[in-house]
């Protein structure tokens, strides 16, 4: 448990530590027996159009895999163990009964794990509706956005044979403007902990941000307004810790304790690739015209850069991570992955090539989901902190 006690922010967090720790989703259960014929959408890490699932009248539910909360037993007889542990951690949820409220599952194109997994979850759970989401791997609006605007009109056709109800340009619309909001919140929050991080815990900006994942965006967005105005406000304590960029955990989401241990050891992260899909657009989405072509357009031209998504422009490539540490003021990066991560181990050498064109210091380490020992990634990151202390003049 966080220490909130006696903190203007103590409720808010404690509210969505409950949350996180809650393997059975009842915040989400209690949402859709509220009413009848609600549906809820499951939808895997990363990135989907959840402004898609909320036009339709569904509740977006984020599935990050079970956590170091749940022991997997059946769900390591589907898969092998040289792949990273979400899937089976996934499997375990729903072979488990944790899952059994959920009507949709939707499998966005992160890697060939995920993609099994869709199909995997198609024969083991037939009452689920369930779609794997293509992504565009060209970035030209008349083949890759006119490629996934009719993704996204299949994806729209598909909720509506789940709901029995027509999602129209103006729903559509209405929802694009509630999750800007969204967005924004989560962009302000990034912005308020990276201009003072000790206001604002890591641990604390990762439980929000998964807080948005199960419970609606409306009481979301009202939960980041609280806690944003409360945050500002509050007086805690500075250290003198070095500012460090995270990269690496947009899928398989690291143990809380991991982000907490970061912190101990004398470094404030200021900017991090976690819950990605609460901030994947980089600025307002339009409400005007064309709403699925505006996502798609979105996607293309004003989404965030990672290693699942493709890069057109190879002299982009990590150019991400340099700008995140300029904007940020961090002084270093540290690369934290998931084992056997296809996408995000393939990219690290040459992000690291990036980085150290750019005299910018990082280490690497690697996590799973149910990582328990700690103390060799706090050395490990209080190692890094102190050298950056000492040897970059800082």
């Amino acid at each position: 448990m966080l220490d909130v006690s006696g903190s203007a922010t103590g409720k808010i967090v404690e509210r969505c530590e409950a949350l996180f720790g809650d393997l059975n989703f009842e915040a989400a259960r209690a949402w859709k027996a509220a009413q009848p014929g609600r549906k809820v959408v499951g939808y895997m890490p990363y990135y989907v159009p959840r402004e898609l699932i909320h036009a339709a009248g569904c509740l977006p539910l984020g599935i990050m895999g079970g956590g170091d909360q749940l022991e997997v037993i059946h769900g390591d007889a589907y898969y092998q163990s040289y792949i990273c542990r979400i899937p089976r951690s996934t499997i375990e949820l729903g072979v488990s009964g944790r899952l059994d409220f959920v009507d949709g599952m939707l499998f966005p194109s992160i890697c060939d794990v995920i993609r099994n997994l869709s199909g995997m979850w198609k024969l083991m759970f037939t009452n689920v509706a369930s779609r794997y989401v293509d992504l565009p791997q060209n970035f030209e609006d008349n083949v890759g956005g006119e490629f996934y605007r009719s993704d996204l009109k299949e994806l729209v056709e598909w909720l509506e044979h789940l709901t029995g109800r027509t999602v129209t340009d103006e729903a559509l619309r209405a929802s694009i403007a509630v999750f800007n909001i969204n967005r924004q919140l989560v962009r302000d929050l990034y912005a308020l902990r990276a201009a003072e991080p000790w206001k604002v815990p890591s641990a604390e900006v990762y439980l929000l941000s998964r807080a948005g994942l199960v419970i609606p965006v409306e009481e979301h967005n009202a939960m980041l307004k609280d806690y944003i105005a409360a945050a500002a406000g509050q007086d805690r304590p500075m250290k003198d810790n070095s500012r460090v960029v995270v990269s690496g955990a947009f899928c398989e989401q690291p143990p809380l304790n991991l982000i907490k241990s970061i912190e101990l050891s004398g470094c404030y992260i200021v900017d991090d690739d976690f819950v990605l899909v609460n901030r994947w657009e980089k600025s307002k989405v339009p409400t005007e015209g064309d709403p699925l072509l505006n996502l798609a357009r979105a996607y293309l031209h004003d989404s965030l850069s990672m290693a699942a998504k493709y890069e057109p422009n190879l002299a982009k490539k990590g150019q991400h991570l340099v700008e995140s540490v300029r904007v940020n003021k961090a002084e270093g990066v540290i690369f934290a992955m998931p084992s056997f991560c296809d996408p995000a181990l393939l990219d690290r050498p040459m992000l690291q090539n990036v980085l150290k064109a750019a005299n910018i210091p990082y280490i690497a380490f690697k996590y799973a989901e149910n990582s328990g020992q700690m103390q060799p990634i706090r050395e490990q990151a209080g190692t890094f902190a102190d050298s950056i202390k000492l040897w970059s003049g800082a």
